[in-house]
């Protein structure tokens, strides 16, 4: 593993702090391993909502992809988190995220909290690579909407989807594919981000625009890494 420390500039008044960046060396790709710190964040307000996990449905244009992703929202913000267990929501400025209109939404544990319902398997998808190659940036061969990006293989089984979602169970079992939990370990082992675009509208406590007005989206300075992340204005190159 690759460490940098940049120690960054503050301003007065600002909070000191180290920025690390881990990640693999000679790789040039940014979404392995995401930087930690903080520059500015504002706290959460004693009157937004308690934290809720639920199951948010998720597909593309033409439904041929088709998901569920477990999300805690609010999600925790500010300096003192842990980003490789926390749910995030962000925005990056390099030029693969840019142009492909990703809003990441990352899960604490893929394993557990994201499932696929169509296709069976990730493979039956149309992919894209690029710079080392680690990530598929996977995308619906017919309406070209890219649902999610992911960096590991994957297991089908068949689950009790109603009770995973907090129903009333019927006893039947869903056909499902997952990432295995041998192939998740925070930080260093396995990728998933689902882009949040592809939530499907009009479901109780989705609202982008929330989070957006409430500063709970992270943005990245991915395209350069000289700056940490920060809640309240995109890196220049990036959009909100």
């Amino acid at each position: 593993m690759e460490q940098r420390i940049r120690v960054v500039p503050l301003l007065p008044g600002d909070v000191a702090f180290v920025f690390i960046l881990t990640g693999v060396a000679g790789s040039a790709n940014p979404h392995l391993a995401p930087p930690r710190g903080s520059l500015t964040a504002d706290k959460m307000s004693s009157t937004d909502p308690s934290p809720n996990r639920r199951g948010y449905h998720g597909s593309c244009h033409c439904g041929k992809v088709r998901y569920i992703a477990f999300a805690t929202i609010p999600p925790p913000i500010g300096p003192g988190i842990d980003r490789k267990n926390a749910m995030r929501f962000y925005k990056c400025n390099c030029s693969t995220c840019l142009k492909m209109g990703i809003f990441h939404m990352r899960l604490p544990n893929p394993a557990k909290d994201f499932v696929l319902l169509s296709p069976s398997d990730p493979a039956e998808l149309s992919n894209y690579t690029c710079f080392e190659k680690n990530l598929d940036w996977r995308f619906c061969p017919t309406c070209g909407v890219r649902c999610f990006t992911v960096c590991t293989n994957g297991q089908n089984e068949e689950i009790d989807l109603e009770a995973k979602l907090g129903k009333p169970s019927e006893g039947k079992m869903t056909r499902i594919w997952r990432m295995g939990e041998e192939k998740w370990e925070p930080g260093s082992k396995g990728y998933l981000s689902v882009n949040a675009h592809t939530i499907d509208q009009d479901q109780e406590r989705f609202d982008m625009r929330e989070l957006v007005d409430k500063k709970w989206v992270e943005y990245l300075d991915g395209k350069e890494w000289a700056q940490p992340p920060r809640y309240d204005y995109p890196y220049p190159g990036g959009t909100w």
